[in-house]
């Protein structure tokens, strides 16, 4: 596809605009140049803003303008000079950001379209760093249209992810993402997203306990997750072996975790689906050395908001919002129960290869009450926390799951053989898939907030 449309661009001259004066063929602009032996970089509308002759300057100036608002730019003529004019106010901007984003534009609010020019952002085979619980290709797979749909805001555009603009921004610096391993998703993706640009010997990824770090060796820069499914102390903690029959919280723990996030300068939490256990939640009073231990059972909504609490208490304390940026993705939906969506009434997501047309579905398994404890705790917040409110936009996309296509841990039952349903899994996400729509609407509110 062309990188912007003609009609779009209101800045170029009638020499140019073919279409439209009538061109009959549009196959001109569908033609990319690949050198032999690289990728070019992708091009940064930020970055390059310099004068170039007439021709490339107005070809420019309709790459660049989208990315800046109607009230921030304006084009002159002065004398010999055709120039375009930027108005920025810096000052205002939060860390990391190189410019506003468009004050009536809701990037959570719009539809997916179907987009087989652009997507996937890479190819499952091309990324070494994805783990074998999402390789849903690898493991099987026989469909891919889960694979081309891309998110459409309703009033604007998404920037496009540009892996050299984040790695230059990420240098000398740390990125963390922490929580549960929907977030380990994430982060997996954005390594995925990253890795291209760097040359094989300049990259590396290990773990270290809780910690899985990638390093962009020549930009000094790290990308890491830290598991921690509750953000506080949990009987659940070790990051291997954390399948326990009661899960246990450990009240107002926060700094165990915490301690090992100080330093981080663009911090990405969640936590959600371990909480949900039921209606109640086991929190421990003391600690798990304790050898008569006080736990009590208190509602789960109250022990998340106890949870979220120490969280805004920990970013109080630890993020300076001159320097640091703190985001937080929403609850990921799950598709354990088709009969909601209308569906095979013993069903879940297994099979499903197309999404659930209803755009105001919303799955039970989404606590509504959970939304509304994120959004009283953060308004109280004095530092700045970036939402990523993927809850809604994520919901139709039963067909996104791994399902059974992924690594197993163990051998199949007769009757997980009999009825692959049973074994679905419906939590987590195929790769490249929906959670790389994540990362774009992350990188599009880390630069233009």
């Amino acid at each position: 596809m062309p990188l912007y449309e003609e009609s779009e661009c209101p800045y170029i001259q009638p020499q140019l605009t073919c279409q439209e004066h009538g061109r009959p063929d549009r196959d001109y602009q569908y033609w990319r140049w690949q050198p032999h032996d690289c990728s070019l970089p992708s091009f940064n509308a930020t970055l390059v803003l310099e004068t170039l002759n007439r021709g490339q300057f107005v070809s420019m100036v309709c790459l660049v303008h989208r990315i800046i608002l109607e009230n921030a730019k304006s084009m002159k003529t002065d004398g010999h000079f055709d120039v375009l004019a930027i108005k920025k106010n810096k000052d205002k901007l939060p860390p990391f950001a190189i410019g506003e984003g468009e004050k009536d534009c809701n990037l959570f609010s719009g539809k997916w379209v179907w987009d087989e020019s652009s997507r996937p952002l890479y190819e499952e085979s091309e990324c070494p760093y994805l783990l074998p619980q999402v390789t849903c290709q690898e493991h099987g797979r026989p469909d891919k249209d889960y694979l081309y749909w891309r998110w459409q805001p309703s009033d604007c555009l998404i920037p496009r992810f540009n892996a050299s603009l984040m790695l230059e921004s990420l240098r000398g610096k740390r990125m963390m993402f922490v929580g549960d391993s929907l977030n380990r998703g994430q982060f997996r993706s954005m390594v995925c997203l990253l890795h291209k640009v760097i040359p094989n010997e300049a990259k590396s990824l290990h773990k270290i306990d809780s910690f899985t770090i990638f390093t962009a060796k020549d930009y000094n820069a790290t990308i890491e997750f830290y598991w921690a499914p509750f953000l506080l102390e949990s009987n659940a903690d070790h990051p291997g072996k954390h399948r326990v029959p009661d899960r246990i919280v450990r009240k107002d723990s926060i700094d165990t975790h915490g301690k090992h996030w100080k330093g981080v300068d663009i911090m990405v939490f969640n936590t959600y689906i371990w909480w949900m256990s039921g209606r109640t939640f086991k929190i421990l009073n003391g600690t798990f050395d304790d050898n008569i231990k006080e736990i009590a059972d208190v509602p789960t909504d109250d022990a998340y908001r106890m949870g979220i609490e120490n969280l805004l208490r920990w970013i109080k304390q630890n993020m300076d919002p001159k320097r640091n940026r703190v985001f937080f993705t929403s609850m990921s939906p799950s598709h354990a129960w088709s009969k909601e969506w209308g569906g095979d009434p013993n069903g879940n997501c297994y099979n499903e290869t197309k999404m659930i047309e209803d755009p105001n579905y919303w799955g039970s398994d989404s606590r509504k009450s959970i939304m509304q404890i994120i959004g009283e705790e953060f308004g109280k917040s004095k530092v700045p926390i970036t939402f990523l409110n993927i809850t809604q936009l994520s919901m139709p996309r039963r067909d996104a799951h791994t399902s059974i296509y992924k690594e197993r841990w163990g051998p199949l039952s007769p009757e997980e053989k009999a009825n692959p349903s049973t074994y679905a899994d419906c939590i987590h996400w195929c790769l490249p898939g929906l959670q790389d729509v994540w990362n774009e609407l992350l990188f599009a509110k880390l630069f233009y907030p």
